[in-house]
């Protein structure tokens, strides 16, 4: 469930300590890996399908590079430097790498549980096998023989550690060969041979009718399901590479690096510069994680750490392959029986009355709910407004956008129309930031005025603004989201678009814009909650609105749906009001630092979590405030790191029909979820939810695939 979301990928910042006691807040860090621990039960839970289960396996995998890369990277820079002290929860830095070490070696040995003894047999069975070299019969040895020599061979490049050859650099992430070879006079010798990355790790294994279809010039027939490990072919076939010495052995590593990306804004002259020199030093930072496999004797082992200037509390072995996120490439097989069924996302009636968005606007709110609502009204929207001879300006956040993304599309078009088009483009977005430079140079080039975020913080927020001409004056349309622009993410993310013409919402998101671009230093929105300015204040003063409610109505309620839940005031706001008595349900996917259940302290909590098909990405804040029902949807967690250090938007939801539908189907729905909701324990871990004798089975993700479309 990677959310470059999501969630982990910024770095270190310590939460200021509580005044209260540290055992009130769960570690940050090891409530994510409790969150990638249910990454990791979806990939063991046989109710999906086969594929679907080894991409739960890849997620996995992947967030946990990302973990190292940010978090653990954090952590061991305060080791070093002897900074930093402890989290809220009373932990140093030390202590926190000892029990993430703890708890990672029990994940990777279900991992490797789960990979050998139940998904590898359940392939097998379906007519897919991913073998080792060793298991090849002879023909196929032979056949892939010619396939390294032709293909991998000429890439491949030996370089030898020794008196006369420096260590070689081990770039981040990239897969490696540790080969030992016998010297005639040297004796024993060491060399590293990068494995490429521009042939899949999962080799084709040819078949007969595979090869005899290439010898009449046919080609492939895509039928071919049996894989050998791109590793295990090279260090099988490495004699031509070393010849006159005798290869003892190969031991296949991989190193992971800091992936901090620090800029001095005020020292910088051309920002987009500076940040391209800084992501030119990414694979130059220092290794936070040697993975080794199991059989690395010490002496190669001791090589590499050397080397690398990596502790040993930063090593670790497996005996399932490395960096198994290479196992996509099974997920991309043309095996529907094995995924999870298509479907087809609905437009809501209300859009589909009219042939213009805008028009459709100028009638009532619209609210969409991806990805069971399709993303494509939001491009729709925009490319509108881009030919639209009416529309005099666009302007824009983009915070990550796909490639080949149609909203750039749609903007440059805009400006070729003769419209005003302004798009901030925040170039520190977390692994997106070479993408990002290149999206900006491109709408530079097509005379779109571009801004690369605010001095000091990042832009998460997700709005844009339209302005058009019509008779009765100037009119601004506003789509606001939760999400980023990404018709790719928008297919997997749940997430809301909110589309409104409302003059006070219109005006506030004119003033924003006016402040990301310009100088302008408003501190006040009439219906907007901005951060860093005013929206940890916004959501506390609502929390005991609440509690002073309930003390005196008794009917208190509040219902969160956010990704991570870390700011400690927030917290403690939410605590005093479950003190008052009011009952609170979070529904928290990631991160969570609050401890729900508590007695005295947080009875009225509870907090659950849903990992599933797609990956929960709204946030959605709910107070019933004694009938006078407050929703409000935006792209900010509660987060220090989003309330303090990001501009971020939190908006209103002030139609009816819409807020209703958030409160009775989004949360309401969500909050009864008993197949893919975990609940929290005061003890931070996690209990999967169960239905209860007689209460019916409720899948949150199935039911909105299945009833949501209905509802307009």
């Amino acid at each position: 469930m990677s959310d470059h979301s999501s969630d982990q990928q910024d770095p270190i910042v310590e939460t200021p300590a509580s005044s209260e006691k540290p055992s009130l807040f769960l570690n940050r860090e090891i409530s994510w890996i409790q969150f990638n621990l249910r990454v990791l039960e979806e990939a063991e839970n046989r109710r999906h399908p086969l594929l679907e289960r080894i991409k739960f396996l890849t997620i996995f995998s992947t967030n946990l590079d990302e973990f190292f890369m940010i978090r653990v990277s954090g952590l061991r820079r305060q080791i070093v430097a002897v900074t930093g002290g402890s989290t809220p929860d009373g932990m140093t830095p030390s202590e926190q790498i000892l029990v993430i070490n703890r708890e990672l070696d029990a994940h990777a040995r279900r991992y490797t549980l789960c990979w050998k003894e139940d998904i590898l047999p359940a392939l097998q069975e379906t007519g897919i096998r991913v073998l080792h070299y060793s298991e090849l019969a002879p023909e196929e040895r032979k056949a892939i023989q010619g396939y390294f020599q032709r293909e991998i061979s000429p890439v491949l490049t030996p370089l030898a550690f020794d008196p006369t050859h420096p260590f070689p650099h081990i770039s981040n992430l990239s897969f490696n060969l540790a080969v030992l070879v016998k010297h005639p006079e040297r004796g024993d010798c060491f060399a590293r041979i990068k494995v490429p990355d521009v042939f899949p790790r999962l080799v084709p294994i040819p078949t007969d009718e595979d090869t005899a279809l290439q010898q009449m010039g046919l080609g492939k027939t895509g039928k071919t399901q049996r894989f050998v490990w791109l590793d295990e072919v090279i260090a099988n076939n490495l004699t031509d590479l070393f010849p006159g010495l005798d290869v003892v052995a190969a031991y296949p590593f991989r190193v992971t690096r800091d992936a901090e990306v620090a800029i001095e804004e005020d020292e910088a002259s051309d920002l987009i510069e500076a940040m391209e020199e800084q992501l030119d030093q990414r694979d130059f930072t220092s290794a936070v994680r040697l993975e080794l496999d199991v059989s690395t004797p010490d002496h190669i082992r001791e090589i590499l750490t050397r080397n690398l200037q990596l502790p040993p509390y930063l090593v670790y072995t497996s005996n399932s392959p490395i960096g198994m996120s290479g196992l996509r490439e099974l997920y991309a097989l043309e095996r529907p029986d094995l995924k999870d069924p298509p479907f087809v996302p609905s437009v809501p009636s209300c859009l589909g009355k009219s042939n213009s968005i805008l028009a459709a606007i100028r009638e009532q709110d619209v609210l969409l709910y991806h990805p069971y609502d399709s993303f494509m009204p939001v491009v729709e929207f925009l490319r509108e407004a881009a030919h639209d001879p009416d529309v005099l300006a666009i302007k824009q956040t983009l915070y990550r956008v796909n490639p080949k993304s149609p909203i750039i599309d749609a903007l440059m078009e805009a400006r070729v129309n003769g419209k005003q088009v302004a798009v901030l483009v925040e170039l520190k977005a977390r692994f997106d930031e070479e993408n990002n430079i290149e999206w900006a140079r491109k709408l530079e080039d097509e005379g779109v005025h571009v801004v690369y975020g605010v001095r000091g913080l990042k832009t998460h927020a997700k709005v844009c603004l339209v302005v058009r001409r019509e008779q009765d004056g100037i009119r601004r349309y506003v789509h606001l989201g939760t999400g980023n622009y990404n018709v790719i993410t928008s297919r997997i993310y749940t997430d809301a678009s909110y589309f409104t013409c409302d003059e006070a919402i219109c005006g506030d998101v004119s003033d924003l814009f006016n402040s990301l671009t310009g100088y302008s230093r408003k501190n006040s929105y009439s219906k907007l909650l901005v951060a860093p300015t005013m929206l940890r204040q916004q959501i506390l003063s609502r929390i005991e609105r609440e509690a002073r409610r309930h003390r005196q109505h008794g009917d208190g309620y509040i219902a969160f749906k956010m990704n991570s839940l870390v700011d400690t005031q927030c917290i403690q706001a939410l605590y005093d009001a479950s003190q008052a008595g009011v009952r609170i349900d979070l529904q928290v996917r990631g991160i969570c630092c609050l401890r729900p259940g508590l007695p005295g302290i947080s009875e009225s909590i509870t907090v659950t979590s849903v990992v599933g098909r797609f990956l929960e990405h709204a946030r959605i804040y709910y107070f019933h405030n004694g009938g006078h029902k407050d929703v409000l949807m935006g792209s900010a967690d509660l987060m220090p790191r989003n309330l303090d250090h990001r501009v971020e938007v939190i908006f209103p939801v002030e139609d009816p029909q819409w807020r209703e539908a958030i409160i009775n189907e989004i949360l309401a729905v969500g909050l009864r979820d008993n197949v893919q909701a975990r609940r929290l324990l005061p003890d931070g871990t996690y209990e999967r939810q169960q239905p209860a004798d007689g209460d019916p089975v409720v899948n949150s993700q199935d039911w909105l695939l299945n009833h949501w479309k209905s509802r307009s």
